[in-house]
C-alpha cells in the first residue's frame, strides 16, 4: 500500500508525481536508505563450504510445529536431511540454547536494494513485493546475490487514473530532500506505472496481460476511496473493471491480491473473486456475518497490523529502542520507526487486533506483513526486517499462539504464493534459516534474538 512509492520519494531530487511514481522499485539514495550504522560489521556473507554444514543441538521449528530431532544438514545452498545426530563428516554449528526457524517472509513491502539488506540482517529471507520494481526482470541483477534477501514482486498494480496511491506522492520532493537537479531512475525493470491506471474492463485486461508479460510474479488490485488515508473520494475501479482484471489473472495462472482497508473494499474484493487481501480493513468492528463471508471466499489475509498502527498514530518507537533492533539500524531507520502516517487517528486499534483474533479463531489463513517501504518518518512506524517481528508480537497480541505467528511469517504465506522451496525445514528446500536464542514457540519475542542467518547455506556476517 502505502510506500509503493517511496523508492520514489528515496531519491533526493525534486520531481513530478508522475516521475515519482515511475521510480518505484529503484534503488534508494537517500540518506534514509543506509543499511546499518558504522558499527556494525560491513563484511559479506560468508563463503559456502565445500562440504556438509550440521546445525546441531537446535529446537526446530519446520514452519508448523516443533520437531523430535535436533539436527538440520545443509550442503549446496539446501536442506539435505533432518536427524538426530550429526555426522562425523560434518561442519558444525552448536546450536545449544537456540531455536532454528525457516527464512521469515515479509508477505507485503515495497523495497530496495538496501531495504533487502536490511530485511536479511534481521532474518528475513524473502519479501513479497506488493507494488515496486522487483518483478523478475527487474531483480535479473540481484538474483545470485546471497548478501540481500530473495524478493518477488507484483509489478505496479492495477488503479483508476488519479487513484491510489497518487494521493501519498507530493510535488516535490520529500521534507527533507536536497535535490541535484536530475530525475530519478527509473525501478528495476523500467516499468511504467501510467500503464497500470485503468478504467474500462478491457484496459484492465490488457493491464494483467503486460503486467504479468514483464515478469510480474502476481498482479496487486487497488481498492482504496481514501477515507482512512486523509484523502476521500478517491477515484476506484467499477466492480466490472476489476472482476475483469481478477478472471484474466486467474486465467494466466497468477494470483490477483487486492488493497482493501475498509469493510467495502473488503467486499469488493471478495466479490470480484481475489485469492487473497493485502491489507485489513480498518474502519469498522468485525461482525460474524462479515468474519464468515471472508471465511466462505477462501482468501488469505495480510493484516498488516504495524501499518494499521502507524495509520492510526501510534509508533515503532518500543522496537527502536530494542537493544536487539535499534543498534542495527541507521539514524534515519531508527528515525522512521519512531513516526507514523498519522492518516486516521479515530481509528480504534483494539477493534482491528479483535478482528484478527476472530478471523484466527474462524481459520482463515493470517500472513505477516509489514507494508514497510523507505526511511521517511511521515511514513514511519516499520523498518525492512525488524518489523516482521514486531508484527509477530502484534499478531500474539491479537490472539495468535507464538506457533500461529511464526507460521504466518514462514509456511503460510510460503504455500499461499506457491513458494515451495521456503517457508519450512524439510528436505529439499532452500536453506534460508534463521538461529535464535531461546524459544519463539513459546516467546515471541525471542525471535529478535538473533543469533546466526542463512540465505541459501550462505551464513551471514554477524553485526
Amino acid at each position: 500500500m502505502i510506500a509503493l512509492i517511496l523508492n520514489g520519494a528515496a531519491s533526493m531530487c525534486p520531481v513530478s508525481r508522475r516521475a515519482l511514481l515511475g521510480s518505484v522499485g529503484a534503488a534508494a539514495v537517500a540518506a534514509g536508505s543506509s543499511a546499518l550504522v558504522a558499527a556494525c560489521s560491513t563484511d559479506g556473507p560468508e563463503q559456502p563450504s565445500s562440504g556438509l554444514t550440521a546445525i546441531t543441538n537446535a529446537r526446530i521449528f519446520d514452519g508448523e510445529r516443533v520437531l523430535d530431532q535436533h539436527t538440520v544438514l545443509i550442503e549446496g545452498g539446501s536442506v539435505i536431511g533432518i536427524t538426530g545426530d550429526a555426522p562425523s563428516n560434518a561442519r558444525i554449528v552448536d546450536a545449544l540454547g537456540a531455536t532454528l526457524l525457516p527464512g521469515l517472509i515479509d508477505a507485503h513491502v515495497h523495497t530496495s536494494e538496501d531495504g533487502l539488506r536490511n530485511a536479511l540482517l534481521f532474518g528475513v529471507t524473502t519479501e513479497l513485493e506488493m507494488q515496486g520494481g522487483f518483478d523478475a526482470k527487474g531483480r535479473e541483477s540481484i538474483a545470485d546475490r546471497d548478501d540481500l534477501a530473495d524478493v518477488r514482486s507484483a509489478g505496479f498494480g492495477l488503479t483508476a487514473p488519479g487513484g491510489h496511491p497518487s494521493e501519498l506522492v507530493p510535488d516535490g520532493p520529500p521534507p527533507g530532500a536536497e535535490g541535484d537537479g536530475q530525475g530519478p531512475p527509473e525501478g528495476p525493470s523500467g516499468s511504467n506505472p501510467a500503464e497500470s491506471e485503468v478504467t474500462t474492463p478491457e484496459q484492465a485486461v490488457a493491464a494483467v496481460r503486460l503486467r504479468i508479460g514483464a515478469g510480474s510474479d502476481f498482479i496487486k488490485i487497488m481498492i482504496e476511496d481514501g477515507r482512512v488515508l486523509g484523502a476521500p473520494d478517491l477515484p476506484v475501479m467499477s466492480d466490472e473493471t476489476i472482476r475483469a482484471a481478477v478472471l484474466e489473472t486467474r486465467r494466466l495462472g497468477k494470483l490477483a491480491v487486492a488493497h482493501t482497508l475498509t469493510v467495502a473494499a473488503t467486499e469488493q474484493a471478495i466479490a470480484a473473486g481475489v485469492s487473497g487481501l493485502a491489507h485489513l480493513f480498518i474502519d469498522r468492528p468485525h461482525t460474524p456475518e462479515l468474519v464468515e463471508s471472508i471465511v466462505r471466499s477462501g482468501v488469505f489475509i495480510t493484516p498488516c497490523l504495524c501499518l494499521n498502527a502507524s495509520i492510526m498514530g501510534r509508533t515503532g518507537a518500543e522496537l527502536a529502542t530494542d537493544e536487539r533492533v535499534g543498534p542495527r539500524l541507521s539514524p534515519e531507520w531508527r528515525d522512521t520507526l519512531n513516526g507514523s502516517l498519522d492518516k486516521y487517528p479515530e481509528g480504534d486499534f483494539d477493534a482491528v487486533l479483535a478482528t484478527v483474533g476472530a478471523l484466527h479463531a474462524a481459520g482463515v489463513d493470517l500472513l505477516v506483513g509489514t507494508d514497510v517501504s523507505v526511511a521517511w518518518p511521515e511514513l514511519g512506524g516499520m523498518a525492512h526486517g525488524a518489523s516482521v517481528h514486531h508484527e509477530m508480537q502484534l499478531l500474539v497480541k491479537a490472539g495468535l499462539s507464538p506457533i500461529a505467528a511464526l507460521r504466518a511469517a514462514t509456511s503460510a504465506p510460503a504455500r499461499r504464493f506457491g513458494l515451495s522451496d521456503r517457508g519450512r525445514i524439510v528436505q529439499g528446500a532452500r536453506a534460508d534459516l534463521l538461529l535464535v536464542d531461546g524459544d519463539p514457540t513459546r516467546n515471541i519475542g525471542d525471535s529478535l534474538s538473533i543469533r546466526e542467518v542463512w540465505r541459501r547455506g550462505v551464513r551471514q556476517a554477524r553485526a
